[in-house]
């Protein structure tokens, strides 16, 4: 065992294009430390629906150059199968975005000199931009796929490899399986051609266009005068906000200066999202100092919009499905039309609102991989911080666009002298309040996730909170309107628990809703104490039930 441990690691090593990790796997053969190479050579990262993503190191369970290249040789291998899309015999075009991350600059090169080498065309975007104007990019091009390197707001030490296709959409099966198969049969990266040159560096001209494109999200004539705190969230965002702001006119941001500028080991954040504890303080110390209707801020590649509002004497996050609400009530103002799409995981407000505007609506399994394919698509959202406010421009969650539409409607209250929370006020004495929170555990060991999974399916709860449960879903086979995933769902008289494993981090995740009648703007005081009683104690029973 350890001598064949060590024979891998060395043939991996042979291999291996990067000077960085070639040096720190070669001190970890030479140091015989068995238990971190075993760990790095357990497997392979394994290729899904959220492409990769993983810790940066050395060895095929890690992000470094030698996964990317199989990774782009794989992509590159399916596509050609696929032929060209207009039946003319020219290569496919391939689109390649990144951000400020550790490796991302590497990583984006290598797939653009696999792509060339595999007889494709790539191109690369000009320097480290959001995540949305690669998915926008996709569509404006004409491309036969995108490539994204980004690992989102994940820790520093992380990296990752979004795939879209060409209709500007991630990945779904059959495709991640499909893309998963060419990497494997990949056998030695001596067989993967890389010139060194032959692909293009775009210009800021698809920059310009994806800016000109956010006209169409804001209202001809509508008021630009709320006045915003923004964070970046050391990430890409700043610049394509504010010239996005400035485009719009709006008042220029006021930034959050330690947090504005892109910086790949996030240094004043423990986790660089804005759902984090402790991620906003200094945006909320900003804010405190400067007065403005609202805050904003972007994840570190920008698809995701944080908004938070002075509520009383501070300053407080909105939940991702009060964002969600509020952006649909706007739309539906504003006279939209199409369908309004939402994940599993996000609250039923959604479907009420769409109901009482006579809009279709649908609900899709969690991601936007699945919210971008719904048909008719106008407006979909899911609860993380994910917006998709123009489906034909973006087919993607866009934390830009989301963040010019919300401070869009922030404008048009403060004309009447209201702000987004009164609008809230508005939607729970007309829909009910629909109060919403997580239980989300971080693990070390991915077992214990499998373990809480299968004691719910083998000792299900009958009763949460002291609500009886009327329907218990178990997710893996399906529904009539959702494909098979790993989750379970309870339905209760006035609520709602999904339970599912994240896709992207080492969490289990429990979504929880619930639903308070309100006859009267007098009676939504009382109404949060039982929604806020309420969710403690589901949290409580579901943690125990769960065994987590």
């Amino acid at each position: 065992m350890h001598d064949d441990l060590i024979a891998r690691a060395k043939a991996w090593l042979a291999e291996d294009p990067d000077a960085e990790t070639r040096t720190e796997l070669a001190e970890l053969i030479e140091a015989g430390n068995v238990k971190e190479l075993a760990a790095r050579f357990a497997g392979t990262l394994q290729f899904g629906t959220a492409g990769l993503r993983g810790e940066l190191g050395a060895g095929p369970m890690r992000m470094n150059r030698s996964v990317v290249i199989r990774a782009a040789a794989g992509l590159a291998a399916y596509l050609k199968k696929q032929g060209t899309p207009h039946g003319d015999g020219t290569a496919g075009l391939v689109v390649i975005g990144y951000d400020a991350r550790h490796k991302s600059a590497d990583f984006a090169r290598d797939t653009a000199a696999v792509m060339t080498g595999a007889g494709l065309r790539a191109v690369v975007l000009p320097r480290p931009l959001p995540t949305p104007v690669l998915a926008f990019a996709i569509r404006h091009l004409g491309a036969v796929a995108g490539v994204e390197v980004t690992a989102s707001h994940n820790p520093p030490r992380d990296n990752g490899y979004k795939v879209y296709l060409g209709d500007g959409s991630q990945i779904v099966p059959p495709a991640d399986a499909d893309i998963a198969a060419e990497i494997d049969a990949i056998s030695t990266l001596t067989a993967v051609p890389r010139p060194e040159t032959g692909w293009e560096t775009l210009d800021d001209s698809v920059l310009d266009a994806y800016l000109a494109r956010t006209d169409a999200v804001l209202a001809a004539g509508s008021p630009r005068t709320a006045r915003t705190v923004y964070t970046a969230m050391h990430g890409v965002g700043k610049d394509t906000l504010l010239a996005a702001f400035a485009r719009a006119g709006f008042p220029a941001p006021v930034l959050v200066a330690e947090q504005a500028d892109p910086d790949p080991d996030f240094p004043t954040v423990a986790f660089p999202n804005p759902e984090e504890p402790g991620a906003m303080d200094l945006a909320f110390a900003r804010a405190r100092e400067t007065s403005p209707d609202l805050i904003i801020a972007n994840d570190p590649d920008a698809d995701r919009c944080a908004v938070a509002v002075k509520d009383g004497a501070d300053w407080r996050m909105l939940r991702g499905d009060e964002v969600g609400a509020l952006l649909a009530a706007h739309l539906v103002t504003r006279g939209a039309q199409g369908t309004f799409a939402e994940s599993i995981v996000s609250s039923s407000l959604l479907g009420r609102i769409a109901e009482k505007a006579g809009l279709p609506y649908s609900e899709t399994l969690t991601g936007f991989k699945w919210i971008a394919r719904v048909g008719g698509l106008r407006y979909g959202y899911e609860e993380a911080l994910g917006y998709c406010v123009d489906p034909d421009g973006v087919r993607d969650k866009d934390g830009i666009t989301a963040a010019l539409l919300i401070t869009e409607l922030a404008s048009n209250l403060k004309e009447q002298g209201r702000t987004l929370l009164d609008l809230l006020d508005d939607l729970a004495v007309e829909h009910g309040l629909h109060a919403t929170d997580q239980l989300s555990v971080r693990v070390q060991d991915l077992s214990l996730i499998a373990d809480a999974m299968r004691r719910l399916r083998e000792q299900p709860p009958t009763e949460l909170a002291g609500l009886a449960i009327t329907r218990s879903e178990d997710l893996t086979r399906g529904t009539e309107t959702l494909p098979p995933t790993d989750g379970l769902r309870y339905t209760l008289d006035g609520a709602r628990v999904i339970v599912r494993p994240s896709g992207t981090e080492p969490k289990l995740k429990c979504y929880l809703e619930v639903v308070v009648p309100v006859a009267t703007h007098a009676d939504l005081p009382a109404a949060r104490v039982t929604a806020t009683t309420l969710l403690a104690t589901l949290k409580q029973d579901l943690a125990k039930a769960a065994a987590i």
